[in-house]
């Protein structure tokens, strides 16, 4: 990035953070956590019940004062927010007509409500039409730094690998802070750039003052270190963010997480059920069912597939587009020819590397290993170190005859993170140390 190593040297200078719109951002998880609950820094520093108490305080003066579209934009911006924290999508069509209603009274200029519908429709899965009102709160407000935010995630999802790292700049020029530098972040690990990953999550935590956005960079440098390998340090660092704000729930789910990796499988299920008790987002129910199945839980593993399909379908009802978990799940765990059709919507809609990895994989499951071929290897364009990515084009090759190039991906995957999944990671051991023995 142009400028960021300059930023991270001299960002302590600058004011302190501020509260400000909902701005959700896609994070570095194969499974996708774009549509995940997890507060975003950039969002109302709120936890859920006095966020429901600011979305009743602004009811009220709403009625009071309808015709106020700052409190209407204000209002759209918490009901995205209530929706990440509870998994509740019925908050969405509520931000919609907010926003919508704000933008009726406030036509010209209104960036508030402007960036608020790009937020919204990220949070929705509609990159495109993100990345449009993200364009126009900017063209009304260049200044209106929280747009480039939005702008960032959208660009990012949509596969637009200069656009997203221009955006992510132009929010770091305006406001180096949590929310700039938690972007940056995961823009450098997308380019392989881990150790500078870590230095601006490292950063972002040393400027955060709110216990939430601490906790949020505490964790995601703890995903920096499970995504590594470094399975430990990464539970060290889950329960760090849980000490520092225990209602945290993705913490509680990473902490799962670097649990099964541990063979801790016993805390790791009674976690990840106190997570989805707290808010069922489609991953922790993905992880959970998969975790189950390794170990030989066969209707536990089905009931959280069940709920899974359950959850996504409420999304849909609520304007949300997730081919993409859907077709994730069924390329393992369901029909892979519906995986494909799913996916290939999915790649019609944004060719992002997540995108590109979950279609090849499910053309591999279908056996379309040749097509598979060149979309796991656009998986790879940006030195993303990514376990799961390795694995998938390490069984696309060796299925393809590929013997030198599965075993170097099979072995980086599993040098990455040697528990990068507890179905796939035991599977990769074995084919490895069967294709050892071929020439």
């Amino acid at each position: 990035m142009r400028r960021l190593p300059l930023l991270l040297s001299t960002v302590a200078l600058c004011g302190a953070l501020a509260a400000f719109g909902a701005l959700g951002r896609g994070g570095p998880d194969a499974h996708e956590p774009s549509a995940d609950a997890a507060r975003r820094p950039g969002t109302p520093s709120l936890s859920d019940g006095s966020l429901a108490r600011a979305i009743a305080a602004d009811q009220q003066r709403l009625r009071q004062l309808p015709d106020d579209a700052p409190g209407w934009a204000r209002l759209g911006a918490e009901y995205v927010e209530q929706a990440r924290l509870t998994a509740d999508p019925s908050y969405y069509p509520k931000a919609e007509e907010a926003l919508n209603r704000s933008m009726t009274l406030a036509p010209q200029s209104n960036a508030d409500a402007l960036t608020g519908l790009g937020a919204l429709a990220n949070a929705r899965h509609l990159f495109g039409q993100a990345r449009d009102f993200a364009d126009q709160a900017i063209t009304a407000s260049p200044a209106h730094w929280p747009a480039y935010a939005v702008l960032a995630d959208a660009r990012t999802q949509l596969g637009d690998d200069t656009g997203a790292t221009d955006a992510v700049q132009q929010l770091l020029d305006r406001r180096p802070g949590t929310a700039s530098f938690t972007r940056a972040a995961y823009d450098l690990e997308q380019h392989g750039r881990t150790d500078d990953a870590r230095a601006a999550l490292r950063q972002a935590l040393d400027d955060a003052y709110d216990p939430a956005d601490k906790a949020f960079c505490q964790y995601q440098i703890a995903e920096l270190d499970r995504n590594s390998g470094h399975t430990l340090d990464a539970l060290t660092g889950y329960r760090a963010a849980l000490n520092t704000d225990p209602s945290y729930t993705p913490a509680l789910a990473g902490q799962a997480r670097a649990e099964a990796g541990l063979g801790r499988t016993d805390d790791a299920v009674q976690d990840y059920t106190a997570a989805i008790a707290r808010v069922p987002l489609p991953q922790y129910l993905l992880e959970l069912g998969e975790l189950h199945e390794s170990l030989g839980h066969r209707t536990a593993a089905q009931e959280q597939y069940r709920l899974l399909t359950a959850e996504q379908r409420l999304a849909a009802a609520n304007g949300v587009v997730d081919d993409l978990t859907l077709g994730q799940y069924q390329a393992d765990h369901g029909d892979p020819a519906e995986a494909v059709h799913l996916l290939r919507a999915e790649w019609d809609r944004r060719q992002n590397v997540l995108v590109a990895d979950a279609l090849a994989w499910a053309l591999h499951r279908t056996g379309a290993d040749t097509e598979a071929l060149p979309l796991a290897h656009q998986a790879q364009a940006h030195g993303w170190h990514n376990a799961l990515f390795d694995y998938h084009l390490g069984e696309i090759e060796r299925s393809l005859g590929q013997v030198v190039e599965a075993r170097n991906h099979l072995d980086r995957a599993l040098t990455t993170d040697p528990a990068f999944s507890p179905l796939h990671a035991p599977l990769a051991r074995t084919d490895l140390a069967t294709l050892a023995n071929q020439p």
